[in-house]
């Protein structure tokens, strides 16, 4: 198929899409007085079907299109350090690309969109789950491990040239320290141990005590399975039960901090997580902290088995809602539950450097994409559920989230009290294993940034080779993730979004290069590429034009705030069309020299 029909047929899939949407919303709207609420148990059996029927008929597609060797050794065992490239069981690597993904994207970007009705963000989370997220994050995992487990910054220097390498790394970091930002000042409001008017919170402190007894459980069991290497089944019973007592201890002693106290313990021990080997911290808390967020989900579909509540928001609400046009803000605002760029840097920058067989990463990589847009509808269904007339209720989309959750549990029987410190635990966990991540993988970039021509640097001296220094690059990502971090989520948020779903097309785009440069099939990733080029472009532009009309006509500017975000946006959108332009330029020479190669060959 050439690339044109290929972006033809996509095409026509998306738009045929869109058509039955409108054609649903619209007798939706003229039968408004008759309509009877979607139940929301409905929704997830539908969701589960797509997202189930999509990973073994689409996602095996794509492994046997592209090709799995399984009897190859792959980058784990051949670089195998101690540090980054460990050799790790499929549940162990699949826990850890989960948590690290499944952050507070597809929890909070549902509830946030939920505003223009629950048929788009439903459509938006299993069409972009199933043909934009999931074919990213496989592709980003399968590309590194055939090329040594490198990461996107290095396959693009390989197969599209040195400066397209340059302005990818410098666009990742950039990228990274708004997901610190963002996810920082999550984490530690919802650690906050006091209420707006001093009381104490129990579920926020006791959330807290758990999570900083799993980063200390997290490195106990990293020694336990690094040095007496058990069976998967002992690994298991013995995270469980680590986890179940660190629950018990946790809710029992509730450690009472303020906000910006916690922000400082937050970067303290994101430091830690950047620099201490994979084995030691980063692998066992995900393992853990998988325990917890397969059990909020499962505890999440039952409590909706027993409630079956209805969906309490609109189905569509409009084009323009609260002076926000659904294009481009829904497919900014979920990123996620949908397609993440940040996906593609845990895909090539940590999970490929543990995959012990090929045949793991249609699990690692596209099934636990589905397991994250299943999260998205979960939190969906949690919003539509919590609804009052037709609105969306107070708070912010984790306590929205973790409060009706918490609800469900306690039809199955749960202790108020313990549902909401565990859900509040939850939470938290999916964005904390994020940030250790993002971290380590913005010290890398900024680390790769700067190296030579020698793989392990030898060869730098003087400035250079003090940036390449882990420490030091950790310190100055950290410090700049902090300044942005002042600026609150809600702000950062908008602009995490475009350039989350910015970096998605340029991996992409960069994918295909490398799938036709080795002669494999890549035309299932050019529409979704376009796609979100349009869209992203079109956000930071409004975004940028939001910021101007601040300075010179509303007023409000803070440059702490509005100043940082401006430099950040700029930047951004310069180094994205850049690397954009040098991609597709790669692409269509390689698309140029295919055709001819096909041409000559048929005279022949």
């Amino acid at each position: 198929m050439s690339a044109y029909k290929a972006l033809e047929t996509e095409s026509f899939f998306v738009l045929r899409a869109i058509r039955i949407f409108l054609s649903v919303t619209t007798k939706q709207q003229d039968t408004r007085k008759k309509e009877t609420k979607m139940n929301s148990l409905v929704i997830i059996l539908i969701a589960m079907v797509v997202l189930v029927a999509g990973y073994v008929f689409y996602g095996r597609w794509l492994a046997k299109k592209w090709g799995i060797d399984e009897k190859a050794k792959t980058p784990a065992f051949t670089h195998e350090d101690g540090e980054d490239f460990v050799p790790s069981s499929k549940f162990t690597v699949f826990s850890h690309q989960f948590s690290s993904i499944a952050g507070a994207g597809p929890v909070t970007g549902p509830i946030l969109a939920s505003v223009f009705g629950w048929v788009p963000v439903l459509l938006w989370l299993l069409i972009g789950g199933l043909f934009f997220g999931a074919v990213q994050d496989f592709g980003a995992l399968y590309a590194s491990v055939k090329n040594e487990g490198k990461s996107m910054g290095v396959l693009i220097e390989k197969y599209i040239g040195k400066t397209g390498r340059k302005l990818f790394l410098l666009f990742s970091w950039l990228f990274t320290l708004l997901v610190i930002a963002a996810f920082t000042d999550m984490v530690a409001g919802t650690f906050n141990g006091f209420t707006v008017t001093g009381a104490k919170s129990s579920p926020n402190a006791a959330a807290a005590s758990i999570s900083m007894l799993f980063i200390l459980g997290a490195v106990v069991f990293g020694l336990f399975t690094k040095y007496v290497k058990p069976n998967q089944k002992v690994e298991f019973v013995a995270g469980l039960v680590l986890l179940l007592v660190m629950l018990a201890v946790g809710i029992a002693f509730p450690l009472y901090f303020t906000k910006n106290t916690w922000i400082a313990v937050v970067m303290v021990y994101l430091f830690l997580a950047s620099v201490m080997p994979m084995w030691l911290m980063m692998q066992p808390r995900d393992y853990l902290s998988t325990f917890l967020l397969v059990g909020m989900i499962i505890g999440a579909v039952l409590g909706v088995f027993v409630a079956h509540p209805a969906m309490n928001l609109p189905a569509f609400s409009g084009f323009n809602v609260g002076g926000k046009s659904l294009f481009p803000t829904l497919f900014i605002t979920i990123a996620c539950g949908a397609v993440s760029g940040f996906h593609s840097l845990v895909s090539s920058g940590t999970s490929s450097k543990t995959v012990s067989n090929e045949k793991d990463m249609l699990c690692v990589g596209y099934g636990s994409m589905m397991v994250e847009s299943l999260l998205g509808v979960i939190a969906l269904v949690v919003v539509g559920a919590a609804a009052v007339g037709g609105k969306m209720p107070e708070g912010t989309p984790f306590q929205i989230f973790s409060g009706n959750v918490a609800g469900f549990l306690t039809l199955l029987g749960i202790p108020k009290h313990v549902a909401t410190c565990f859900m509040t635990m939850c939470v938290s966990a999916l964005a904390l294993t994020s940030l250790d991540s993002v971290a380590r993988i913005g010290r890398m970039s900024f680390q790769e940034l700067f190296m030579g021509e020698a793989a392990d640097g030898s060869d730098l001296t003087g400035v250079r080779k003090l940036f390449t220094n882990k420490y030091f690059s950790t310190v100055i990502t950290l410090f700049f993730g902090f300044l942005l971090c002042l600026g609150g989520y809600n702000n950062i948020w908008p602009l995490f979004g475009a350039a989350n779903q910015l970096l998605a097309s340029l991996v992409l785009i960069a994918l295909s290069v490398f799938l036709l440069t080795t002669g494999r099939k890549g035309w299932m990733l050019y529409a979704p590429m376009c796609i979100m080029l349009v869209v992203t472009f079109t956000a930071l532009v409004q975004a940028v034009i939001g910021i101007f009309t601040k300075i010179f006509v509303t007023g409000g500017f803070v440059f702490m705030i509005d100043g940082l975000q401006l430099i950040v946006a700029l930047l951004l959108m310069a180094l994205g069309l850049m690397v954009a332009v040098s991609c597709f330029k790669k692409l269509f020479q390689k698309s140029h020299e295919g055709a001819d190669n096909r041409s000559t060959h048929a005279t022949v």
